[in-house]
């Protein structure tokens, strides 16, 4: 059996292979509820044979949201609207994933399809951003809020909640979203976070919140169940963040009961200079799997099924995370087994559609 169909085990969770579908803001909420297009968005990608089906990037509150469009998980209310979402993609065989989020200092945007660009505060549809310091994204965006002591109590206690909320929804994954220049990731790099409090300066100081916020969501999540970050592993910037230090942070987060890094990159400022290609990211992954001594996920320009054995095969990752690739075709996975000559199962109302096998 290919090593990208092998099972994977996570605490007290087994998937059923090393596909896992990447979080992909669909822009498509009312107030953060999910809708029919979730379900069908999601449910989809189950039917279609991943190991795992991770919900886009929620907010854990309203301003925490990169869009209005974003989906949410700050009320029972939200738990309840994704509660049938999650029992489909289980039912399918995929185990039901989200990642919680807070956009910081890149919140308060529009949507793709409408232009996207900064809402300011003062336009209705948008609100105040928050950052650990003062210093907007790109130069003429509003400046954001820093937060002070008692409002980064109130951040950490939202992530809590909407852990306890992602449970009672019916998900058995959470990741936490570090990556992409979201207020996290602004925490760890010295290029978003000028703070001169226990919360800045230095990389201990700079760990400090998000560890901090890593280790309460651990502490409110169920032990058998895996928790996972998402982390930017270089800001791609002189100055930034880098893939030595991001060693140093999974060596943390593996010490705190973090059970998988998902290993991207970039996004925290614009002007970084990003060299891509096919699985540009995946030496991150590996790195960070050898000198950490923690599984990771690769990303980042896997569009193959070779490719993909190849970077479990070779012990680069432990899974790989797909995102555009499984847009374009939700059954990828039912593709790559028989690409690679694995037997897997296929729903029993599309088998008439199965390739004959080969000879």
């Amino acid at each position: 059996m290919p090593g990208l169909f092998t099972p994977l085990t996570l605490r007290g969770v087994t998937f059923k292979n090393r596909v896992f579908v990447s979080p992909m803001c669909q822009y498509s909420s009312v107030d953060g509820m999910p809708n029919d297009w979730h379900l069908v968005h999601l449910g989809s990608r189950a039917v279609g044979g991943a190991g795992m089906v991770m919900v886009e990037a929620t907010g854990v509150s309203p301003e925490g949201r990169i869009s209005p469009g974003d989906s949410g998980l700050w009320s029972d209310a939200h738990a309840a609207a994704f509660a049938p979402i999650t029992r489909f993609i289980a039912g399918h065989g995929a185990v039901p994933a989200i990642q919680l989020a807070h956009a910081g200092r890149k919140a308060s945007t529009g949507t793709p399809w409408d232009g996207g660009g900064v809402i300011p505060p003062t336009d209705p549809r948008g609100w105040t951003t928050l950052a650990p310091s003062a210093i907007p994204f790109r130069e003429g965006d509003p400046v954001p809020h820093a937060l002070s002591t008692a409002e980064l109590d109130e951040v950490e206690s939202q992530f809590v909640h909407a852990a306890r909320h992602a449970f009672s929804a019916g998900f058995r994954v959470i990741e936490l979203h570090m990556a992409h220049g979201y207020l996290l990731n602004e925490f760890l790099s010295p290029l978003s976070n000028q703070r001169t409090d226990e919360h800045g300066g230095a990389l201990e100081g700079r760990m400090r919140f998000p560890l901090r916020v890593t280790r309460a969501v651990r502490a409110a999540w169920p032990a058998e169940l895996p928790l996972m970050v998402r982390i930017s592993a270089s800001d791609w910037a002189e100055g930034g963040w880098t893939i030595e230090d991001s060693v140093v942070f999974s060596r943390r987060l593996r010490d705190l009961g973090v059970d998988l890094v998902d290993c991207s990159s970039g996004g925290l400022v614009p002007y970084a200079k990003i060299v891509t290609g096919p699985g540009y990211q995946v030496p991150f992954a590996r790195q960070v799997r050898a000198e950490a001594g923690i599984a990771t996920g690769a990303v980042g320009l896997i569009t193959e099924p070779a490719q993909a054995e190849e970077i479990i095969a070779s012990g680069a990752a432990d899974a790989v995370l797909l995102a555009r690739r499984l847009l374009s075709d939700p059954y990828w996975p039912l593709h790559a087994a028989e690409a690679l000559g694995a037997e897997v199962d296929w729903p029993r109302q599309y088998r008439r559609a199965r390739p004959a096998p080969r000879p």
